[in-house]
């Protein structure tokens, strides 16, 4: 069992390629199996009149707009291809998550991914789903804001995708849902498709984690299910691997008080490395096994273990009563289910108190 684990830094690095090359051997350091960024192209992405989410405004410290905000959090091809690099340099996998059509199309051309990653706000793109699912590729898809009826139709997009390359487009929804949401299809594609479970919220509250979706996902779809973790803390994430997640997202900083939309719910680096041991501690602890002691119990046992003794002095002949036995602590001797098996027996020696039977 291993549990597949993303630092999410998005836009955490600022718009520097100094501070993300940073990020990226932060996260190495810490243990996780891979980086990712956000893709974006503002014009693109955003209008001019777009607000900016409360979070944001609160976080970004600033009276700019969406649009102006993302500007400044943007990053070239150029700059994903040598942030890919810098990540192949270190031994951690390069992830990203592409917002418009046009940056899905130049990271699948110049990085050729094995893997893309789909945030919850394009769950409900059908059109963009099915886009990512020509490429080709294994998709993890955030289900953050969703209903089960609209991971449905986002699952209907991604079998098309992936099974109809040669088709633009579907002839409407209708029949997309209709030809494409089965148990057939959605087995076809279940070794490409990872769901995460997600509460788009930022940092969201322990009591809205709904953390039991993630065992209604996997019962619902049979694919892999993970979780995008925006709570503070690893209690959730915790949890979430104890309930079957394969793969966890967390948000990865250098300082929560730097200025940015998603500094002040994401975790230090001190606090991303006790995760990441807390959930290599935990996948150790849920490997499957008979119930059988372990050897370093197995070590344990004559010091637990209680027997049978002499609760006091026994003459040899005596027949053997209740007030003539105690269970205690010996190392060994008869064990205590033996005990109706003494009662009634004649005592073949004497015995002192605490002597075992």
């Amino acid at each position: 069992m291993h549990t597949y684990i993303i630092a999410e830094v998005g836009v955490n690095h600022n718009g520097s390629m100094e501070l993300a090359k940073k990020l990226i051997h932060v996260a190495k350091d810490c243990g996780a199996d891979a980086v990712k960024f956000q893709t974006f192209e503002t014009e693109k992405l955003v209008t001019q009149s777009a607000k900016k989410a409360a979070y944001q405004d609160k976080n970004d410290n600033s009276t700019a707009s969406q649009a102006e905000m993302l500007r400044k959090l943007e990053l070239t091809i150029d700059d994903f291809i040598e942030l890919d690099r810098e990540c192949r340099a270190v031994g951690i996998d390069f992830l990203t998550t592409c917002f418009d059509s046009e940056s899905l199309s130049m990271i699948a051309q110049e990085l050729k991914p094995t893997v893309l990653k789909i945030g919850s706000g394009d769950l409900t793109n059908l059109p963009f789903l099915i886009e990512h699912a020509k490429t080709g590729v294994e998709l993890i898809l955030s289900s953050g804001m969703a209903t089960l009826s609209e991971v449905e139709d986002a699952l209907a997009a991604l079998a098309f995708g992936y099974l109809e390359k040669n088709k633009e487009m579907p002839d409407s929804y209708q029949w997309l849902k209709h030809h494409y949401f089965s148990s057939e299809m959605i087995e076809k594609i279940s070794s490409k498709v990872t769901l995460l479970h997600c509460v788009t919220d930022y940092p969201a509250q322990h009591k809205d984690l709904n953390l039991d979706a993630i065992r209604q996902l996997r019962q619902a779809y049979l694919l892999d299910v993970g979780y995008s973790d925006h709570s503070l803390g690893i209690e959730a994430c915790c949890a979430a691997v104890a309930l079957g997640a394969t793969c966890l997202e967390k948000h990865l900083t250098l300082d929560t008080a730097l200025p940015g939309p998603d500094h002040a719910a994401s975790s230090s680096p001190e606090e991303f490395n006790l995760f990441v041991d807390a959930i290599r501690n935990l996948e150790q602890a849920l490997r499957p096994r008979v119930k059988a002691p372990s050897r370093r119990e197995l070590a344990n046992l004559e010091v637990a273990r209680k027997y049978l003794v002499a609760a006091c002095d026994i003459r040899q002949g005596e027949v053997l009563k209740g007030e003539h036995i105690e269970i205690k602590r010996s190392a060994y001797g008869l064990s205590p289910g033996s005990y109706w098996d003494v009662i009634g027996t004649v005592a073949r020696k004497d015995y002192l108190p605490g002597e075992i039977l």
